[in-house]
């Protein structure tokens, strides 16, 4: 299988160049040129296997430049039980809401506690072995731009891989103090993290403009290094995401809670609309999904695009209680847009390059329409999440993070519009003790909140009693090693100086 940029088709690599690339030269995204095909009696041999049989399956099938052993060596080595707690890294718990049966899909076993380590804990693993087989004795720079969980994934998953460096961005404003604790702690000889004068959406195109830069990429080919990302814009990021739905639906399926070749509607709390493109993609495979539901927080600008078709990211942005979902710009979107329009490069590089220098672009009918069949767009803001994390609490005994609670909500809303009660997968994106402050804020109004983080963990587990995930409570007499801050400008700079380039 070959892949090509979503910004010009001619551009055309194996899945390990895509992979050690991150990103085509031109700007644009990687995509698979065709889709695998799994039809139920794919599904029935898939029922039979556990959360890695299936993995290996979903990569042999995109992966082809990758031997079996090199597949199987990847897999075996990221989804252990030691770092997931069980031999099934994403689980489902059912529950009611509102008097609905929901199906919440646990991302966040891994050691981070947040949903990026499903693909972050593999992406070490195919990266190295994509760079043995494209760019043999180079060393691989990660950069990333994160607004919160992506960064302490792949700080985690990247720390002391040989022939890696690892350069994190964050805005210093705009993660929760545990996320922010979690990436200053983190441990390695490789790793960096610097805070940025700034939000998500600058980070990211600050990422984007050195990833682009030839001048600074032949600075690092002098250097016998090159830049690779670990964003979902990279494949090796986005690839392991397909695979939790596939084998959620197997999961559902086994639990008796559909039968198999049923329907079944996805609801993904939604940023830079990587973990929701995953479950697209699924379905182009063949996964029976009847509708996906894009939720949003109040930067709402997927909502408007979904019901619109005008994408603008010229509006206010808001710092939430969700914030790995404060974005303006979601990259992903991207990959969307180009199989929408029909594998149309050249229409995807207009849109994204109106939104570049015009901060917003109008999609085509056809397209517009399309979406429109395919996703619903809702969203809710902070009292609303709040609301909804006190409610599923009071109602089930069960605790979710602000994230959750948006997806959950937003579910909500579709039911009381359509009344569609399609068996539902809701995905959770992390442990609610990694919001401590909103979440006890949810169940416990009055209450009167400590000072320091960790007090609040302390006093959401009494309350709760709601385990506290041991990487988490771990972290609390760790020391700080980085401090760093940068302006948005700077950081090709500083990105140099960290690698010891002048």
């Amino acid at each position: 299988m070959l892949y090509n940029s979503t910004e010009n088709a001619k551009e055309v690599v194996s899945s390990a160049q895509a992979i050690a690339q991150g990103i085509s030269p031109d700007g644009g995204l990687f995509v698979p040129q065709e889709f695998p095909s799994y039809s139920l009696d794919t599904f029935k041999e898939l029922l039979a296997l556990d959360y890695q049989g299936r993995a290996k399956k979903v990569f042999a099938d995109y992966l082809t430049d990758f031997t079996a052993e090199e597949i199987a060596d990847c897999v075996d080595n990221a989804y252990t039980e030691e770092k997931f707690g069980s031999n099934n890294p994403a689980p489902i718990v059912s529950k009611k809401y509102n008097g609905n049966d929901v199906n919440i899909l646990e991302l966040w076993h891994g050691p981070t506690c947040a949903f990026k380590d499903m693909a972050l804990q593999i992406l070490p693993h195919l990266l190295t072995k994509s760079l043995k087989k494209t760019y043999d004795g180079k060393d691989a720079v990660i950069l990333v731009a994160t607004s919160g969980d992506t960064g302490k994934a792949a700080l985690e998953g990247f720390k002391d891989v040989d022939h890696t460096k690892i350069i994190v961005f964050y805005p210093v404003d705009g993660v929760s103090p545990m996320q922010k604790h979690q990436m200053n702690t983190q441990q390695g000889e490789n790793v960096n993290v610097c805070a940025i004068k700034g939000n998500f959406d600058d980070a990211q195109t600050g990422v984007k403009k050195i990833f682009t830069t030839a001048e600074i990429s032949k600075q690092l080919a002098d250097n016998n290094m090159l830049f690779s990302s670990a964003n979902s814009i990279n494949w090796g990021r986005l690839l392991p995401q397909v695979v939790y739905y596939i084998s959620a639906y197997c999961d559902m399926v086994n639990a008796g809670k559909i039968a198999l070749g049923d329907k079944i509607n996805v609801v993904v709390p939604t940023g830079n609309f990587g973990n929701i493109l995953a479950a697209y993609y699924a379905s182009c495979m063949g996964l029976p999904i009847n509708k996906f539901i894009c939720a949003s927080n109040a930067n709402n600008v997927l909502t408007d695009f979904i019901n619109t078709g005008v994408y603008n990211k010229d509006r206010k942005f808001y710092t939430t209680i969700s914030p790995s979902m404060d974005i303006l710009v979601s990259s992903n979107l991207e990959r969307l847009l180009y199989k929408l329009s029909g594998n149309n490069d050249a229409l995807t590089k207009e849109w994204m390059t109106k939104l570049k220098t015009q901060s917003s672009y109008e999609v085509t009918q056809d397209v517009k329409d399309t979406i429109g069949k395919l996703v619903f767009g809702g969203y809710c803001d902070d009292e609303k999440t709040k609301e909804t994390i006190r409610q599923l609490f009071e109602q089930e005994g069960y605790l979710c993070d602000t994230h959750t609670a948006v997806a959950v909500n937003v579910y909500d809303q579709y039911v009381e519009k359509t009344n569609d009660k399609t068996p539902v997968l809701i995905a959770s994106t992390a442990s609610p003790y990694k919001f401590s402050k909103a979440v006890l804020q949810a169940v416990k109004p009055d209450a009167q909140l400590p000072s320091t983080e960790f007090e609040m963990v302390d006093m959401l587990n009494e309350i709760t009693k709601a385990p506290i995930p041991a990487p988490l409570a771990s972290l609390k007499d760790k020391k700080v090693r980085f401090n760093n801050v940068t302006e948005v400008k700077s950081m090709p700079e500083y990105v140099l100086n960290a690698l010891g380039i002048k």
